[in-house]
């Protein structure tokens, strides 16, 4: 059970956008909503806290999207992977790392469009960071493991999460940590209802503790808003649910 829309050239523009457009790009008519922008940014920023890290860590950014957490993950991390089921997802991500540019045409009314110009900021590494695709629910055996793994917003995106999350202890180092965000927005056209992780009286985060807790302690939980645009006067507005997972 799969979308083809992170396969349509819409998405690849729309995600261009919520990744790498500034506030004022993302959300022209109302700076009050401007707060809900740099969701990949304020999420590494976010997540991270007062996590202390170690030398020579890695990080993995599993279900990356276009790529910007990826390279925010870079300012802390000696490596860092990402990976995507989209293959034009992974593509635009490495354009934008070797370039440092990307044009969008981002859907104003009718059929009118704005052309934007999204810039890679001059302080961000583009070295050691590797995108690939790949399925979160089968991931390539030699991957290796990670001092933190980030699944922002990819839960409730994939035909089998219970698959996902028994894979991730295998993923994480002893002490390591894992952050999920998600705004649990479960439908069908992505996960099968009987494989809907949303269960107990705090929904999906009970049957995230269920699945993790035998192998990670739950640290905290946070709430971040996101903005999509989808025309200049209509947005996607979620609040994902932030969990802060160490490995035991």
């Amino acid at each position: 059970m799969t979308s083809s829309f992170y396969e349509s050239d819409a998405a690849v523009e729309q995600y261009l956008l919520f990744h790498y457009g500034t506030p004022e790009q993302i959300c022209p008519l109302l700076p009050e909503a401007r707060a809900a922008c740099g969701f990949p940014i304020r999420c590494v920023k976010e997540s991270l806290g007062d996590i202390k890290l170690g030398k020579s860590e890695r990080a993995l950014d599993l279900g990356c999207a276009v790529g910007r957490s990826s390279l925010e993950l870079r300012r802390h991390f000696d490596e860092v992977v990402g990976i995507d089921f989209s293959g034009r997802f992974i593509t635009a991500a490495q354009q934008m790392q070797r370039e440092r540019h990307v044009a969008v045409c981002a859907h104003r009314e009718g059929a009118v469009h704005d052309e934007l110009s999204l810039d890679l900021s001059p302080d961000i590494r583009i070295d050691h960071v590797y995108f690939e695709q790949g399925d979160a629910c089968a991931l390539r055996s030699d991957l290796g493991k990670f001092d933190f793994v980030l699944m922002a917003n990819l839960i409730d995106r994939i035909p089998d999460p219970a698959k996902c999350l028994a894979g991730l202890p295998d993923l994480v180092h002893p002490k390591g940590w894992l952050v999920i965000t998600s705004p649990y927005t479960w439908l069908e056209e992505y996960t099968p209802r009987a494989k809907w992780l949303d269960g107990g009286e705090r929904g999906t985060l009970d049957a995230l503790k269920e699945f993790l807790m035998p192998a990670f302690d739950l640290r905290r939980t946070f709430d971040l808003p996101f903005l999509i645009r989808e025309h200049r006067r209509k947005y996607q507005w979620s609040i994902a649910e932030a969990s802060v997972w160490q490995r035991r």
